[in-house]
Parts: C-alpha cells; sequence; structure tokens
C-alpha cells in the first residue's frame, strides 16, 4: 500500500533527454519528464529493497525547449559471452575497438533532439508491498530521504533522462512555481516491467499537462504495481 504523505525533491540541469520509445533511430524527447525517469532519480538518492515509489506528479518549472544535437554514437558493443570466456582464462582477450576498420563503420552519426535548461519538482511517495509495520513505517524512509537530499547524498549521480546529462538536486524552497503551459502529451512511458523471463514489458498512460504539472493517474499506479507484483 502505498503512503498518503508526500516528499519532494527538485531536480535541473542543463540537457535532458526523455527518450520516446516510438522514436526507432533518432532520439526525440517527450517534453516533459516521465515517471519513470522520475522513479529513476528518486532510486539514485536513495534505494532500499522493501520499498518502492510512487511518483504521483512533476512540476515543470522552466519553459520548455528543444535543441537538436547531433552525436557520434558506437553501433556496436562488447560481446558478454567473450568477456566471461575471457575472465575465465578460456579466450585470449580481445579488445572491442570503436571504429572496426579503416572507415569507421563502428561509428554513426545521429541527432538528438533534447530539452535544453529544465528544471522539475518532483513529488512521490513511499510504497512496501507487503504493508506497513512498527519495524517499517514510511516515516522512517521519508526523512531518510530528506536528510539525503538536503545533504546531497546519493547513491549514484540521478540523471536526466541519458546517462550524459547529469542532473543537480536539492530540497525546494517553497518558491516554486510551475510554467503555466497546458497541454496533451500523448501516450507516455508509466515504466517498464522486467519479468523473471521473457522480454521487458512498457506500460504506457494518456498524459496531459495542466499549468505545468503532469500528474500520474493512482489508478494506472495501482495497476502497474498490481502486475510488477505478478511477475
Amino acid at each position: 500500500m502505498p503512503d498518503q504523505h508526500v516528499v519532494q525533491v527538485k531536480v535541473w540541469g542543463e540537457m535532458a533527454c526523455f527518450t520516446r520509445p516510438d522514436m526507432k533511430v533518432e532520439r526525440v524527447s517527450y517534453p516533459v519528464m516521465t515517471p519513470s525517469a522520475a522513479r529513476g532519480i528518486l532510486e539514485a538518492i536513495l534505494w532500499k529493497p522493501e520499498f518502492r515509489w510512487w511518483v504521483r506528479a512533476v512540476h515543470v518549472l522552466r519553459p520548455i525547449q528543444f535543441i537538436s544535437i547531433r552525436r557520434n554514437e558506437v553501433k556496436g558493443k562488447a560481446s558478454i559471452q567473450a568477456i566471461g570466456n575471457w575472465m575465465e582464462g578460456k579466450r585470449p582477450f580481445v579488445p572491442f575497438f570503436a571504429d572496426s576498420d579503416e572507415r569507421g563503420e563502428g561509428r554513426t552519426q545521429r541527432n538528438t533532439v533534447a530539452l535544453r535548461d529544465v528544471a522539475y519538482l518532483i513529488e512521490a511517495s513511499i510504497h512496501l508491498p507487503n504493508g506497513f509495520s512498527t519495524e517499517n513505517p514510511p516515516v522512517k524512509y521519508r526523512e531518510m530521504f530528506e536528510r539525503r537530499v538536503a545533504k546531497g547524498q546519493c547513491h549514484a549521480r540521478p540523471v536526466l533522462g541519458c546517462r550524459e546529462f547529469a542532473a543537480d538536486f536539492g530540497s525546494p524552497d517553497g518558491s516554486e512555481q510551475p510554467i503555466r503551459d497546458s497541454r496533451d502529451l500523448g501516450l507516455m512511458l508509466l515504466d517498464i516491467i522486467h519479468p523473471k523471463r521473457g522480454a521487458r514489458i512498457p506500460r504506457f498512460f494518456p498524459a496531459r499537462m495542466e499549468r505545468g504539472t503532469l500528474r500520474v493517474p493512482e489508478t494506472e499506479l495501482e495497476a502497474f504495481w498490481k502486475e510488477v507484483m505478478t511477475q
């Protein structure tokens, strides 16, 4: 069951890219941070196996601005099996080169439509799948999270969609105001289910930003986490 109390954290950065999964080759960002990206930021600050984060709302604090950039990217990657064989001493080490030949066919240029100069206020609550108890009250995790945010502590550096777009974070000071923009965002990625077997399962929901605030329907969250628990 989810905790009814909400924690807040402010995140910002120079660039962000919350990639739309319906774009196959070029990376095109959603106009607003997705709930799954917000959950990733929260887990980078505080993660415990006994609870999960319920992202309830994302407030957009700066105007939505897109920027197009072109980058050299690597098409291939090192083989996990080859690395395992090398670690076990079965095969000699074979280095992986991004430039597979003189023509550099291991690299490719791709365009990215990203966001620039972004800032968000994330609202979330604690969800304990096994219910609350005197040993694990939600207030313990809320206070732990707020202390870590105030001190700037994190397990891993939070990112804004892509790993190269690092995020700064801190406690809100009460002066944050969402922008006044309202728009339909279409089908937005809610989160991805990682079953023990089989392919990953994405889940979407019809998203709309009202006066700078994207709210995640509670019915969608409940249905998603029920499906997660059955996997």
